[in-house]
């Protein structure tokens, strides 16, 4: 039996694009895309997987929302043509194709629209998109459930009453509403480069999609630089998936990784689109020359940490992140000395914005360990562990607890990755 939490997470997305475009309503979608995968854990454990998932699931969902739009077609006034979009249509009003021939890039470029404010946009598209459930978005964006929930019903509300088109937006206003788009990829990809929860450290599927998402940014606007920024972020990164879990699932900390299997290919390919996107201004270009400096020193005792804590600090210029704070104040303490990164972590310590995340608790815990001061680590760790979602991660901190002498050992917060 195929495992639907996989198919679920692979095809919804695609699935929820594809209907909205041809439905004109998200709702209706969703709706749709959500029954489409009911009948499926009904139907298929007694008929079988179908061959083609995909197109069973858009199918089933089609035929869900056609029996809906029938059904309120029948009001005064309403008819069903007026109601449906041509599947095929994929041209402007001048008659050119459209050069965005991916439907989720599209509904991630309509969800930009400007009518809605940029946290209800992200909230939306990363569960119309990515099919990431309120808790993990609510996670990944350091808020709270009943606000993302709050958020993507406002939103899914005001493109229904404010008759917010499902279209590409003309050539003129793609620059304004990229920021938003990109701002999305990377959090699909964060998503599957680190899962905030499930039994999963790594989600292959979410990872693979921002990157090709990110690639149909730059084909569409190559001259975007922060686009190019975005995909050789996500590229960079990725070329260490194979080494960032073992055997068993564990996770494998940055400086014990088999560099010899980091993808090369990937790597070059990143390198490629960071010097196409030189002169970016937005905040993927710092993140992207870190990735580049980890992934092209030969060892890890050839870091070049100064590189990397100055990378910090142009991020930290243009975004006053807290994480980029915490992950500062590590680099700091891999150039300078471990007191020096605790030090340094104590100016953001206390930033409202980390109240929900364990990134603080897990660098600090992994700086002490490191200092040798391994009875004050253990607080911190059983403190990250209060806060880790994925069962891995918690492995990895439980071990490194374990290491340091605590009890059960387990798992490690993965230092610099």
């Amino acid at each position: 039996m195929t495992d639907l939490d996989g198919v679920f997470r692979r095809e919804w997305g695609p699935a929820v694009a594809a209907l909205a475009r041809w439905s004109g309503d998200l709702t209706v979608a969703e709706d749709a895309v959500q029954e489409a995968f009911a009948d499926a854990i009904r139907t298929w454990p007694r008929d079988g997987v179908p061959a083609n998932v995909e197109g069973w699931i858009v199918t089933a969902a089609r035929n869900r929302a056609l029996d809906r739009l029938r059904r309120e077609s029948v009001r005064p006034g309403k008819e069903l043509a007026a109601v449906l979009d041509d599947i095929t249509a994929r041209t402007d009003r001048q008659g050119v194709p459209h050069r965005i021939r991916d439907d989720e890039l599209r509904m991630m470029f309509t969800c930009a629209h400007p009518a809605l404010d940029p946290h209800s946009q992200l909230a939306l598209t990363l569960r119309l998109i990515s099919g990431l459930t309120v808790a993990e978005i609510a996670r990944a964006l350091l808020q709270s459930e009943s606000a993302v929930g709050q958020r993507i019903t406002r939103a899914k509300n005001k493109i229904r009453h404010a008759n917010i088109p499902l279209r590409v937006p003309p050539p003129e206003l793609l620059p304004e509403r990229t920021p938003h788009v990109l701002a999305c990829i990377y959090s699909v990809f964060t998503e599957g480069y680190w899962s905030t929860a499930g039994p999963s450290a790594i989600r292959d599927e979410l990872s693979d999609e921002a990157i090709r998402l990110a690639g149909e940014v730059c084909s569409l606007m190559p001259d975007a630089r922060d686009g190019h920024a975005l995909a050789a972020l996500v590229l960079l990164h990725d070329s260490r998936r194979q080494t960032r879990i073992d055997a068993d699932g564990a996770l494998v900390p940055l400086d014990e990784q088999d560099r010899g299997r980091w993808d090369r290919a990937r790597i070059t390919r990143g390198l490629d689109r960071l010097r196409n996107a030189a002169g970016a201004t937005g905040p993927y270009l710092p993140q992207a020359v870190i990735a580049a400096l980890h992934a092209t020193a030969a060892r890890w005792e050839d870091t070049d940490w100064d590189g990397i804590c100055r990378a910090y600090d142009r991020l930290i210029a243009i975004t006053d992140s807290p994480v980029a704070k915490a992950n500062r104040a590590l680099a700091v303490g891999f150039r300078d000395g471990f007191d020096a990164g605790l030090a340094a972590l104590d100016e953001v310590a206390k930033d409202a914005r980390m109240a929900r995340s364990n990134t603080v608790a897990s660098i600090r815990a992994d700086l002490l360990r490191r200092a040798g001061r391994h009875v004050e680590a253990q607080q911190w760790y059983m403190q990250a562990l209060d806060r880790a979602g994925s069962e891995p991660a918690r492995q990895f901190l439980r071990r490194r607890y374990g290491e340091c002498g605590g009890q059960p050992a387990v798992a490690d917060t993965p230092a610099g990755d």
